[in-house]
């Protein structure tokens, strides 16, 4: 992979790895960061902050873990699985969920409208999770490189219903080809499920080596897991 393009190569990123800010993100500038490793993180409405940081979250589909517990648990839940049937509602819902030590959210009017169109272009996929009685109750989004998808934010109404959206997206995606799940900052339910931290340079060896064009949304909807897979 080379650096060139609309960004600073990520080796010149800071310490917490911001490259900079623009005033405003569109479809071919977000083709451009994740193919490099850079995805955007606004701390404002009128900025947007770019990121390549130095230690990178990822899950590899084949070492996914699900907790027992959470098997017996998602066994009686009856949840089913759509694959980009309500993208703007799913990415609306995990806008409003409230965030630790935030204030406010991150997914912001631009950014709801640059990854509307991130979808419409064919890159953004939403994994939507449905109870018994037919309601969205949860759901993930997220980007298609290929190889490779990039998760961005998941919400729930409940319980574990984002975690069944997850794992069906993750089961689902290593059926189409995909090898690397970037979740880009590690957290302990992440972590629970068998992600881990690597460096930066590493990141971006294996996002060079498994990128290509995104998987359509038909090819994942081929390929879904039905819901018993999930806690098997």
């Amino acid at each position: 992979m080379t650096a060139e393009g609309m960004f600073p190569p990520p080796d010149r990123a800071d310490p917490d790895g911001c490259l900079g800010y623009t005033p405003d993100l569109n479809v071919p500038m977000l083709i451009d960061a994740y193919t490099h490793g850079i995805f955007p993180w606004p701390i404002r409405e009128r900025e947007i902050l770019w990121f390549t940081p130095p230690m990178r979250g990822v899950l590899y589909p084949e070492h996914l873990h699900i907790p027992r517990r959470l098997r017996r648990s998602l066994r009686h839940r009856h949840f089913q699985l759509t694959i980009s049937r309500r993208f703007d509602e799913v990415l609306s819902r995990c806008s409003a969920v409230p965030r630790k030590g935030q204030e406010g959210t991150w997914i912001t009017g631009k950014i709801r409208r640059a990854y509307q169109a991130f979808h419409r272009a064919g890159y953004a996929h939403s994994f939507e999770t449905w109870n018994e009685r037919g309601e969205l109750v949860g759901g993930m989004y997220g980007v298609s490189l290929g190889g490779v998808f990039c998760g961005e934010s998941m919400f729930h109404q409940e319980s574990d219903a984002s975690k069944f959206a997850l794992l069906s997206a993750v089961l689902t995606l290593k059926q189409c080809g995909v090898r690397l799940i970037d979740t880009q900052i590690l957290t302990p339910l992440l972590a629970r499920f068998g992600a881990r931290e690597i460096p930066r340079e590493q990141f971006l060896k294996e996002l060079e080596e498994h990128l290509g064009d995104p998987i359509p949304a038909d090819v994942l909807r081929a390929g879904i897991v039905r819901a018993e897979e999930v806690g098997r």
